[in-house]
Protein backbone atom coordinates (compact mmCIF):
# COMPACT_ATOMS: atom_id res chain seq x y z
CA UNK A 1 0.00 0.00 0.00
CA UNK A 2 2.80 2.67 0.90
CA UNK A 3 4.45 1.61 -2.64
CA UNK A 4 1.32 2.38 -4.54
CA UNK A 5 0.79 5.77 -2.37
CA UNK A 6 4.37 7.03 -3.33
CA UNK A 7 4.02 6.09 -6.83
CA UNK A 8 0.66 8.46 -6.79
CA UNK A 9 2.41 10.64 -5.41
CA UNK A 10 4.97 11.12 -7.72
CA UNK A 11 2.99 10.73 -10.47
CA UNK A 12 0.67 13.67 -9.64
CA UNK A 13 4.11 15.54 -9.67
CA UNK A 14 4.75 14.44 -12.57
CA UNK A 15 1.33 15.54 -14.26
CA UNK A 16 1.99 18.90 -13.03
CA UNK A 17 5.12 19.01 -14.55
CA UNK A 18 4.04 17.93 -17.61
CA UNK A 19 0.63 20.03 -17.55
CA UNK A 20 2.22 23.14 -17.26
CA UNK A 21 5.90 22.72 -19.07
CA UNK A 22 7.55 23.54 -15.75
CA UNK A 23 10.96 21.95 -16.26
CA UNK A 24 12.68 21.61 -19.83
CA UNK A 25 16.16 19.80 -21.11
CA UNK A 26 19.20 21.56 -19.83
CA UNK A 27 17.20 23.76 -16.77
CA UNK A 28 19.21 24.51 -13.83
CA UNK A 29 16.39 24.23 -11.14
CA UNK A 30 17.32 25.56 -8.00
CA UNK A 31 15.30 24.05 -5.40
CA UNK A 32 14.49 26.35 -2.32
CA UNK A 33 14.92 24.50 0.69
CA UNK A 34 13.84 25.73 4.16
CA UNK A 35 13.85 23.29 6.26
CA UNK A 36 10.26 22.18 6.19
CA UNK A 37 8.54 19.27 5.54
CA UNK A 38 7.34 20.39 1.47
CA UNK A 39 10.94 21.49 0.62
CA UNK A 40 12.36 18.28 1.43
CA UNK A 41 9.75 16.66 -0.36
CA UNK A 42 9.99 18.54 -3.44
CA UNK A 43 13.71 17.87 -3.79
CA UNK A 44 13.69 14.43 -3.00
CA UNK A 45 10.94 13.98 -6.03
CA UNK A 46 12.43 15.98 -7.80
CA UNK A 47 15.50 13.76 -7.49
CA UNK A 48 13.42 10.77 -8.43
CA UNK A 49 11.78 12.36 -11.70
CA UNK A 50 15.21 13.84 -12.50
CA UNK A 51 17.24 10.05 -12.81
CA UNK A 52 13.94 8.84 -15.22
CA UNK A 53 13.04 11.95 -17.25
CA UNK A 54 13.58 12.28 -20.97
CA UNK A 55 15.38 14.99 -20.69
CA UNK A 56 18.31 16.24 -18.95
CA UNK A 57 18.25 18.73 -16.07
CA UNK A 58 20.03 20.23 -12.58
CA UNK A 59 19.51 20.38 -9.36
CA UNK A 60 20.47 22.73 -6.66
CA UNK A 61 19.18 23.04 -2.98
CA UNK A 62 19.75 26.60 -2.01
CA UNK A 63 19.02 27.60 1.87
CA UNK A 64 18.61 31.16 2.92
CA UNK A 65 19.39 31.58 6.18
CA UNK A 66 16.81 34.73 7.95
CA UNK A 67 19.50 34.74 10.45
CA UNK A 68 17.91 32.63 12.93
CA UNK A 69 19.78 30.24 15.64
CA UNK A 70 18.81 26.83 13.33
CA UNK A 71 21.29 23.59 12.94
CA UNK A 72 21.29 23.33 8.84
CA UNK A 73 23.34 20.49 9.09
CA UNK A 74 20.28 18.19 8.53
CA UNK A 75 19.81 19.94 5.27
CA UNK A 76 23.37 19.11 4.42
CA UNK A 77 23.23 16.22 4.64
CA UNK A 78 20.55 15.52 3.25
CA UNK A 79 21.29 16.96 -0.03
CA UNK A 80 24.45 15.17 0.22
CA UNK A 81 22.45 11.71 0.32
CA UNK A 82 20.60 12.95 -2.74
CA UNK A 83 23.76 13.54 -4.70
CA UNK A 84 22.05 17.25 -4.97
CA UNK A 85 24.54 20.28 -4.22
CA UNK A 86 23.81 22.58 -1.15
CA UNK A 87 24.28 26.36 -1.26
CA UNK A 88 24.39 28.02 2.26
CA UNK A 89 23.16 31.87 1.92
CA UNK A 90 23.25 33.67 5.10
CA UNK A 91 21.38 37.08 5.38
CA UNK A 92 19.92 39.29 7.91
CA UNK A 93 16.61 39.46 7.30
CA UNK A 94 15.50 38.35 10.47
CA UNK A 95 16.76 41.68 11.72
CA UNK A 96 15.39 44.04 9.39
CA UNK A 97 11.96 42.59 9.81
CA UNK A 98 11.96 42.35 13.61
CA UNK A 99 14.64 44.50 15.09
CA UNK A 100 15.08 47.78 12.59
CA UNK A 101 11.16 47.96 10.37
CA UNK A 102 9.33 45.88 13.68
CA UNK A 103 6.88 44.78 11.50
CA UNK A 104 3.58 44.27 13.22
CA UNK A 105 2.79 41.84 10.43
CA UNK A 106 6.17 40.42 9.04
CA UNK A 107 5.46 37.23 6.93
CA UNK A 108 4.87 39.53 3.87
CA UNK A 109 8.12 41.07 4.14
CA UNK A 110 10.18 38.24 5.25
CA UNK A 111 8.33 35.54 2.30
CA UNK A 112 9.62 38.72 0.10
CA UNK A 113 12.98 38.85 1.25
CA UNK A 114 13.91 35.54 1.65
CA UNK A 115 12.24 35.04 -1.75
CA UNK A 116 14.55 37.87 -3.79
CA UNK A 117 17.69 36.24 -1.54
CA UNK A 118 16.96 33.03 -3.41
CA UNK A 119 16.63 34.03 -6.58
CA UNK A 120 19.65 36.42 -6.54
CA UNK A 121 21.72 33.12 -5.12
CA UNK A 122 20.11 31.20 -7.70
CA UNK A 123 20.64 33.28 -10.21
CA UNK A 124 24.59 33.71 -9.41
CA UNK A 125 25.10 29.84 -9.18
CA UNK A 126 23.82 29.95 -13.52
CA UNK A 127 20.33 28.60 -12.82
CA UNK A 128 17.25 29.20 -14.63
CA UNK A 129 14.45 28.14 -12.64
CA UNK A 130 14.00 27.78 -8.90
CA UNK A 131 11.38 25.44 -7.38
CA UNK A 132 8.86 26.27 -4.64
CA UNK A 133 7.77 23.45 -1.97
CA UNK A 134 4.22 25.40 -2.37
CA UNK A 135 0.92 22.61 -2.68
CA UNK A 136 -2.63 22.84 -3.08
CA UNK A 137 -3.36 23.96 0.07
CA UNK A 138 -1.01 26.81 0.26
CA UNK A 139 -2.70 28.02 -3.02
CA UNK A 140 -6.25 27.34 -1.42
CA UNK A 141 -5.12 29.61 1.33
CA UNK A 142 -3.67 32.51 -0.19
CA UNK A 143 -7.06 32.51 -2.66
CA UNK A 144 -8.93 32.97 0.86
CA UNK A 145 -6.18 35.47 2.17
CA UNK A 146 -7.14 37.11 -0.76
CA UNK A 147 -10.67 37.54 -0.98
CA UNK A 148 -10.78 38.06 2.94
CA UNK A 149 -7.69 40.94 3.64
CA UNK A 150 -7.74 42.62 -0.29
CA UNK A 151 -11.11 41.90 -1.72
CA UNK A 152 -9.50 40.18 -4.67
CA UNK A 153 -10.13 36.40 -6.29
CA UNK A 154 -5.94 35.81 -6.80
CA UNK A 155 -3.53 32.84 -5.85
CA UNK A 156 -0.21 31.93 -7.10
CA UNK A 157 0.30 30.48 -10.55
CA UNK A 158 2.16 26.95 -11.16
CA UNK A 159 4.45 28.53 -13.32
CA UNK A 160 5.78 32.28 -12.93
CA UNK A 161 8.38 34.04 -15.03
CA UNK A 162 10.34 36.99 -13.39
CA UNK A 163 11.35 39.69 -16.10
CA UNK A 164 13.36 41.49 -13.84
CA UNK A 165 15.44 38.39 -13.41
CA UNK A 166 15.27 36.11 -15.52
CA UNK A 167 13.84 33.24 -13.07
CA UNK A 168 10.96 31.64 -13.42
CA UNK A 169 9.30 29.89 -9.94
CA UNK A 170 7.68 26.60 -10.22
CA UNK A 171 5.48 24.80 -8.08
CA UNK A 172 5.94 21.05 -8.58
CA UNK A 173 3.74 19.68 -5.63
CA UNK A 174 0.65 21.69 -6.72
CA UNK A 175 -1.62 18.81 -7.44
CA UNK A 176 -0.83 17.77 -3.80
CA UNK A 177 -2.73 17.84 -0.56
CA UNK A 178 -0.84 19.07 2.74
CA UNK A 179 -1.70 15.78 4.17
CA UNK A 180 -0.16 13.58 0.78
CA UNK A 181 2.80 15.92 1.66
CA UNK A 182 3.18 14.71 5.51
CA UNK A 183 2.64 11.60 4.61
CA UNK A 184 4.88 11.08 2.12
CA UNK A 185 7.52 13.29 4.04
CA UNK A 186 6.57 10.43 7.37
CA UNK A 187 7.41 7.53 5.22
CA UNK A 188 10.29 8.48 3.28
CA UNK A 189 11.34 9.57 6.77
CA UNK A 190 12.92 13.27 5.31
CA UNK A 191 14.17 15.76 7.35
CA UNK A 192 11.82 18.57 8.57
CA UNK A 193 13.77 20.68 10.41
CA UNK A 194 11.92 23.10 13.56
CA UNK A 195 10.73 26.53 12.19
CA UNK A 196 11.96 28.86 14.95
CA UNK A 197 10.10 32.44 13.86
CA UNK A 198 8.77 33.87 16.84
CA UNK A 199 5.34 34.16 14.82
CA UNK A 200 5.54 30.59 13.95
CA UNK A 201 1.64 29.29 14.26
CA UNK A 202 0.33 32.64 15.26
CA UNK A 203 -0.05 33.94 11.67
CA UNK A 204 -2.58 34.97 8.96
CA UNK A 205 -1.40 32.60 7.23
CA UNK A 206 -2.06 29.87 10.33
CA UNK A 207 -5.66 31.39 9.98
CA UNK A 208 -6.46 30.77 6.79
CA UNK A 209 -4.38 26.84 7.29
CA UNK A 210 -7.32 26.43 10.02
CA UNK A 211 -10.37 27.92 8.54
CA UNK A 212 -9.61 25.63 5.04
CA UNK A 213 -9.27 22.44 7.85
CA UNK A 214 -12.58 22.99 9.30
CA UNK A 215 -14.11 23.57 5.40
CA UNK A 216 -12.49 20.19 4.55
CA UNK A 217 -14.52 18.36 7.33
CA UNK A 218 -17.82 19.82 5.78
CA UNK A 219 -16.69 19.31 2.08
CA UNK A 220 -14.33 16.49 1.34
CA UNK A 221 -14.52 17.34 -1.90
CA UNK A 222 -13.10 20.56 -1.69
CA UNK A 223 -9.21 19.95 -3.03
CA UNK A 224 -10.64 18.96 -6.16
CA UNK A 225 -13.36 21.20 -6.89
CA UNK A 226 -10.31 24.24 -6.35
CA UNK A 227 -8.52 22.37 -9.13
CA UNK A 228 -11.55 22.53 -11.00
CA UNK A 229 -12.33 26.50 -10.51
CA UNK A 230 -8.27 27.52 -10.76
CA UNK A 231 -8.23 25.85 -14.60
CA UNK A 232 -11.46 26.80 -15.72
CA UNK A 233 -11.92 30.47 -13.82
CA UNK A 234 -14.34 32.17 -16.13
CA UNK A 235 -14.70 36.62 -15.56
CA UNK A 236 -17.71 36.52 -17.28
CA UNK A 237 -19.47 35.01 -14.91
CA UNK A 238 -18.72 38.06 -12.29
CA UNK A 239 -20.04 41.68 -12.18
CA UNK A 240 -18.53 43.85 -14.90
CA UNK A 241 -16.03 46.40 -14.17
CA UNK A 242 -17.89 50.02 -13.91
CA UNK A 243 -16.83 52.57 -16.02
Amino acid sequence: MNKEFQRYVVTRVKKAIVDYGMISDGDRVAVGLSGGKDSSLLLHILNQVRRVAPIKFSLHGIYVDPGWEMEISPLREFCENEGVPFYYKPTNIAEVVFDIRREKSPCALCANLRRGALNNTARDLGCNKVALGHHLDDAIETFFMSLFYTGQFRTFSPVTYLSRSGITMIRPLIYLTQEQVREMVRQKNLPVLENPCPVNGRTKRQEMREFVASLLTRYPELHLRFINAFKTADLRNLWPVKN
